[in-house]
């Protein structure tokens, strides 16, 4: 469990300590997500902490947490999006191109962008590589985040709705490129379950 006393301020600086962590954001600015997200990110066998993060006028950005130096505190973040009201939706946290360095994936504005977006974490900083329009995994009024992650033996497959949620899709990354496959048609919650299950190819 990530662990710290109570933390103030702008830079949520915490010395880090045992049993549980509360952050408190800046008055202007709100956690979002389902919950946060717990990857190691770095191989040092401590998990990162991975957020989505608003602002009131800037919309969302996603924000890595960790230890470093006997604190925990934000690590990297992406740029806020640039608007109110404007929202993402993390999809995964793995070494998707089987580099060895891990990459974060979120669609940026499922209901009006619908794009993947894939960034590289490596030093502690995030650096967006590749991007993939047509795509969403969040429809408005729903209160859990569709598709995500799965490894059916190979390299680890992101699973999408394309845009109009017709379709299921599985999407790989190379380091460079996008390989998509329309697998199933979306009748439902069901189908992203039995692809994510590796029961449909």
């Amino acid at each position: 469990m990530v662990s710290a006393d109570r933390c103030f301020g702008d830079n949520e600086v915490c010395p880090w300590r045992t049993n549980q962590l509360l952050v408190e954001l800046h008055p202007t600015r709100v956690f979002e997500d389902t919950a946060p997200r717990l990857a190691d990110l770095d191989g040092d066998e401590i998990a990162e902490m991975i957020t989505v993060e608003s602002a009131l006028t800037q919309g969302a950005r996603l924000t890595v947490w960790g230890q470093r130096g006997g604190v925990f505190r934000r690590v990297a973040t992406t740029p806020f999006i640039g608007r109110a009201n404007r929202w993402l939706a993390p999809v995964a946290a793995a070494d998707l191109d089987g580099d060895g360095q891990m990459e974060l994936a979120y669609v940026d504005r499922p209901h009006l962008a619908k794009t993947l977006r894939v960034w590289r974490f490596f030093n502690d900083n995030l650096t967006e590589v590749a991007a993939l329009s047509g795509v969403s995994n969040h429809r408005i009024g729903e209160d859990y985040i569709s598709g995500g992650l799965r490894d059916c033996g190979g390299k680890p497959e992101m699973v999408l709705a394309d845009a109009a949620w017709r379709k299921v899709l599985v999407v790989a990354f190379d380091g460079r490129d996008f390989d998509v496959r329309d697998v199933a048609a979306f009748t439902g919650r069901h189908s992203f379950a039995q692809v994510l299950e590796c029961k449909v190819r």
